[in-house]
């Protein structure tokens, strides 16, 4: 089954402009919460607490997220909504067919001309931060996270900016 590029309705794009908004408030929340697991005198100051600690494994939590609803979007851009039950899985999916058939990288070579970017790079960026989000989030202990937490808000940058391009926006 091939999925072909068709122009979205009014609310499916309405839509996808709100999953970008939600994308690009993942990436900022993950960022602040790299800051606050990184400073010490703001846990302890700003927010009063106890004793230093570290919230890495919520960094990674929320890039995983950006990446999700960027890719949410763009999908819906594409006329692809997915939906409950498997929601994460039935995306990803999506994502890595419009991949194998190459609908990603000829939006890549409209948007980017120059810059070749192939879907391969975000697709195993995607494919990376959900099995890491699972790994991290649920079985190590927060500190121990903060380079995959480094890694993800890096990864999130670079597929939002990607995704956001890709369905017609910029910023």
């Amino acid at each position: 089954m091939r999925i072909e590029s068709s122009s979205a309705s009014v609310p499916d794009k309405r839509l996808s402009e709100l999953y970008l908004r939600r994308a690009r408030n993942e990436l900022n929340l993950s960022v602040m919460v790299m800051k606050i697991s990184e400073d010490p005198k703001l846990q302890m100051g700003l927010f009063s607490m106890p004793y230093e600690d570290t919230y890495f494994s919520a960094v990674i939590s929320h890039a995983y997220y950006c990446i999700f609803y960027a890719a949410k979007s763009y999908l819906l851009i594409k006329g692809v909504k997915t939906k409950p039950p498997e929601e994460h899985r039935k995306t990803y999916e999506a994502i890595e067919r419009l991949a194998k058939e190459g609908v990603i990288d000829i939006d890549l070579l409209k948007a980017y001309r120059e810059l070749m970017i192939r879907a391969e790079t975000l697709l195993k960026i995607f494919e990376d931060e959900k099995e890491k989000r699972g790994r991290f989030t649920y079985r190590t202990i927060p500190q121990a996270n903060k380079l995959p937490a480094v890694d993800s808000v890096g990864h999130a940058r670079f597929f939002l900016s990607h995704m956001a391009a890709l369905a017609g926006e910029s910023g």
